[in-house]
């Protein structure tokens, strides 16, 4: 950088100035973006505890699998159109490797109203957590599935599966859904916190 008629010293401290303040912006962005993630594990440490108390066994199911993604959603319809947006947390197993994740959602059909409840991704193999995080995920058209109860095989109860090897589980302030509703909803990583 050229500054006309300066001595050095001038040019010197003029670096250093800039040098500081680029420094200070880098560090904000920073300190906001540990700010976020932390702000999703106590979403998704929330998230558990709900679904612990409403399902006491999923907390074994989580820990047998090799892999779980936690959201917290609030939807909302106002006539034709609605839809959400969030962030969640995805966790590797064994390892806890932590994945930021986010999700849209749009529908169509006449409504009005809020929805919250959670959504807790539970899953079977390394194949299907790795598809989940890498490739992104999206709940078809028809993706609503009744939740299962332990009746032999692999079934997760309390969950539904939605895809192969990938259990969903539903919470909302009553309890456990009995069906899950993903229609529409695209999940994929958060470049931006990972």
């Amino acid at each position: 950088m050229f500054l006309p008629n300066c001595s050095t010293r001038a040019r010197h401290w003029f670096a250093l100035a800039l040098f500081l303040v680029s420094t200070a912006a880098t560090a904000a962005t920073a300190t906001k973006d540990d700010e976020a993630r932390a702000k999703v594990r106590a979403q998704s440490s929330q998230v558990l505890t709900r679904l612990y108390a409403a399902q006491p066994g999923a907390r074994n199911a989580i820990a047998a699998s090799h892999g779980y993604a936690t959201f917290s959603r609030w939807g909302l319809t106002l006539g034709a159109v609605g839809g959400s947006i969030g962030k969640g947390l995805a966790v590797a197993e064994p390892s806890k490797k932590e994945i930021f994740m986010r999700f849209v959602e749009g529908s169509a059909g006449i409504g009005l109203g809020i929805k919250k409840y959670d959504l807790i991704f539970v899953f079977e193999n390394d194949k299907a957590f790795a598809n989940f995080v890498d490739k992104g995920w999206q709940g078809g058209a028809h993706a609503t599935a009744a939740a299962k109860s332990k009746s032999g095989g692999s079934a997760i109860e309390g969950a539904a599966a939605v895809s192969p090897g990938i259990w969903v589980y539903q919470v909302t302030d009553k309890g456990l859904a009995a069906e899950i509703g993903i229609k529409g909803t695209k999940y994929y990583k958060d470049t931006s916190l990972n």
